[in-house]
């Protein structure tokens, strides 16, 4: 019967509202010796553990015992429940499934998924069938961020052992929204939104419409890894007609109709790039920074650079601080294609500015690695402006400060060959093109320019420059520069049709290049 107070105590509180004397209660009820049954102490610790967790307000602290004493309500819950997990995995208590949804819930909202994972992994077997339990584990994973740990967990899921069993519809999606944010995955996502796709049937439009975008994604990532012409023109159609399955179902979805004007940019269809992108702005109510630069890289791509410069202008009065960074820089790319270079140098001048001020406001920013990347483009996008106007010193202060923001960049030794380049220097261009491919392999504007840097050197090198730009049209098809250094080299050679095809390649090529990658 006295149990049985120590039990009710806490609840008649909680019942008239006053939660510190209820938590206070159950404290009591725990810390003094009352020599409860296992499974009545455990009850009162996973009432309190809820109570804590989930009561609304931060209860007072007992006086703290030790410096691994919880510092909040949440702390003290999530070791309450770590506590619970074991006596359940000593089998001290019986499983309670209560224990397992406080501790989700608890160390979610805390952050801690690898914790979370651990926990799933020391369930005892037979309490969630292999599926649910590598779907869970996979989850926490994601969540984490080891991406690559939880897509090897789901493709367990979608392995001969389990071909007899009920296809596991969660894993799946999940399996495919992974793949498709690693295109080194595109054929697996593929898979995986097949299958979702097949076992679904027509039961669930919004998840076979979310397959559909996936697979869609994970098309258009095959596509632009594709060796093959053929195979990367197929694979892009798919792309495009997987996102358009999504819009003939008539479902609103902000995220399709961005692929969707992504893909069509991609393949240079400009004109339903551009009408997707409006879609997908208007759905978001403009708020979408890369809504707006996908608007302005498609202007730009019809030459229209007035108008993709009035669009960031636009954009800058609609978005946050940190996205405006980014919209800064594209603005003086596109100041620097209308041949503007004073006011790109200004907007560059502005965009270092209000890095150094957040970097020097916020001391360790959760953005840092974006702004160094963009410290980085800065100061090459400058370099390669002064190259262009012959302004040596200048060109080589900014390629020192960007080689200070990172070293080891592919882009940064590609623009010191091209320094080197326009100062004749070209056995020191070659010399920084290699570095520049030791660090990228498939870094293609080093690959044209050391293709571009050989013919300049003389006949001799035809043949290793034309190798260098066939691999360089294998990875970038729409290079216009490949093409016409292809051209050239097909001149020399006595071969005319071939040279004038590739010519004209590069003309239209270049009609429809955005001032930067779409991507």
């Amino acid at each position: 019967m006295f149990h049985r107070a120590l039990e009710l105590l806490p609840k008649l509180w909680l019942w008239a509202g006053s939660l510190d004397e209820a938590i206070a209660a159950y404290r009591r009820a725990l810390l003094r010796p009352w020599n409860l049954e296992p499974q009545r102490l455990a009850k009162i610790q996973k009432d309190l553990a809820a109570t804590l967790l989930y009561g609304g307000v931060e209860a007072s602290q007992c006086k703290p015992m030790g410096p691994a004493f919880p510092e909040n309500s949440t702390e003290e819950s999530i070791l309450l429940l770590f506590i619970l997990m074991q006596k359940i995995l000593y089998g001290e208590i019986d499983w309670d499934p209560e224990v397992m949804d406080h501790l989700t819930f608890a160390l979610t909202i805390s952050g801690q998924f690898e914790s979370l994972a651990d926990h799933v992994e020391q369930v005892l077997p037979g309490v969630y069938n292999r599926v649910e339990r590598w779907y869970f584990i996979a989850l926490s994973y994601s969540s984490a961020g080891q991406n690559q740990t939880a897509l090897n967990l789901l493709k367990k899921v979608s392995g001969f052992s389990e071909n007899n069993h009920k296809p596991h519809l969660p894993s799946f999606l999940l399996g495919a929204k992974m793949c498709a944010q690693d295109p080194s995955e595109s054929s697996q996502g593929i898979n995986f939104a097949r299958r979702v796709i097949e076992a679904s049937g027509n039961r669930n439009e919004h998840i076979i419409s979310q397959a559909h975008k996936f697979l869609g994604i994970c098309y258009g990532n095959a596509a632009r890894v594709s060796i093959s012409d053929s195979g990367r023109a197929s694979l892009h159609r798919e792309s495009i007609n997987s996102l358009n399955h999504i819009l003939l179902s008539e479902k609103k979805d902000p995220e399709t109709s961005f692929r969707l004007g992504l893909e069509n940019a991609l393949q240079r269809n400009l004109s339903s790039a551009f009408d997707q992108a409006m879609v997908y702005s208007k759905m978001v109510g403009g708020s979408s920074a890369r809504g707006w630069k996908l608007l302005a890289l498609i202007a730009s791509a019809e030459q229209r650079l007035k108008d993709a410069e009035a669009i960031i202008d636009l954009a800058l009065d609609e978005t946050g601080n940190v996205e405006q960074l980014e919209l800064l820089k594209l603005k003086a790319v596109i100041q620097i294609a209308q041949e503007q270079p004073k006011q790109a140098i200004e907007t560059y001048r502005i965009l270092l500015a209000m890095i150094q001020g957040k970097g020097e406001y916020h001391g360790v920013d959760t953005n840092e690695e974006n702004e160094r990347r963009l410290e980085l483009e800065a100061w090459l996008d400058l370099a390669g402006l002064y190259t262009d106007h012959e302004l040596w010193l200048d060109a080589d202060i900014c390629i020192k400060k960007g080689k200070a923001t990172k070293f080891n960049s592919a882009r940064g030794w590609h623009t010191t060959g091209r320094l080197f380049e326009a100062k004749q220097q070209y056995k020191e261009a070659i010399a920084a093109f290699s570095v520049s491919l030791s660090i990228d392999p498939d870094y293609v504007p080093s690959i044209v320019s050391t293709a571009a840097t050989l013919l300049k050197m003389g006949s001799q090198s035809l043949p290793v420059a034309k190798s260098f730009l066939m691999n360089a049209l294998r990875l970038e098809p729409t290079n216009h520069d490949a093409w016409l250094n292809l051209g050239l080299i097909y001149k020399m050679e006595g071969s005319i049709q071939q040279a004038a095809d590739s010519f004209q390649a590069a003309h239209e090529l270049k009609l429809s290049a955005p001032v930067q990658s779409f991507q």
